[in-house]
């Protein structure tokens, strides 16, 4: 009898070791899942930094082709200036823990924002300046800025595609209960918030 009664004691074991183990393993599955999307999101976001940097290492040969044509609006090329200023003022920490937390988010996207706002109203103003538009080296830089914001538009909606895989992924059940475990380890990402007008790249083309 002694023999009898401990077999089902011996099965009650097994099985609460078998739901440990399983839920060790989908804890593991689960955590590996998140880290190789964050990883996807974080090089996404590596792309978006090297075009936005691009763009700001074309400003300051832009800036003086355009200082260089007599009455020139100053005005116009002050601007750009202060705004790539204001894009370099963000602390690299401040740029890398961007994609999340949606406030640093916030003020990258806004900084960047001022500054293809104020690119593209000295190219407005460009217009006017037909020694401008025949000038080789302008139309050179006139030409990488244009590729530069196609590539901007393009690598930030892969950048919102990928976090939007994780955020989907993260907040599912039962991987939101793993995610809470690790605390800000696997925060939601922040995305690129659509500006007016930010469905296309600026257009820097000219007649």
């Amino acid at each position: 009898m002694g023999q009898v009664q401990g077999r089902p004691r011996s099965w009650g074991l097994w099985i609460v070791l078998a739901i440990v183990v399983i839920i060790i393993l989908g804890t593991v599955t689960t955590y590996n899942s998140l880290v190789t999307l964050d990883q996807q999101v974080q090089a996404q976001w590596g792309q978006v930094q090297n075009v936005y940097q691009r763009r700001a290492d074309l400003v300051p040969n832009l800036v003086a082709t355009v200082k260089g044509v007599a009455n020139f609006e100053k005005s116009t090329y002050i601007a750009v200036a202060q705004a790539r200023a204001s894009v370099g003022q963000l602390s690299p920490q401040a740029i890398q823990n961007a994609a999340n937390d949606p406030k640093l988010m916030a003020q990258f996207s806004q900084a960047q924002n001022n500054l293809g706002s104020a690119l593209s109203r000295l190219l407005v103003v460009v217009e006017n300046y037909p020694e401008l538009k025949a000038n080789e080296n302008f139309l050179t830089l006139q030409s990488q800025l244009e590729g530069t914001e196609n590539r901007i538009a393009v690598e930030r909606r892969r950048y919102n595609e990928v976090a939007q895989a994780f955020n989907t992924k993260r907040n599912t059940f039962p991987t939101v209960m793993v995610a809470g475990i690790f605390g800000s380890r696997f925060n939601e990402k922040a995305y690129f918030q659509a500006q007016p007008g930010a469905q296309t790249a600026p257009q820097v083309n000219f007649p």
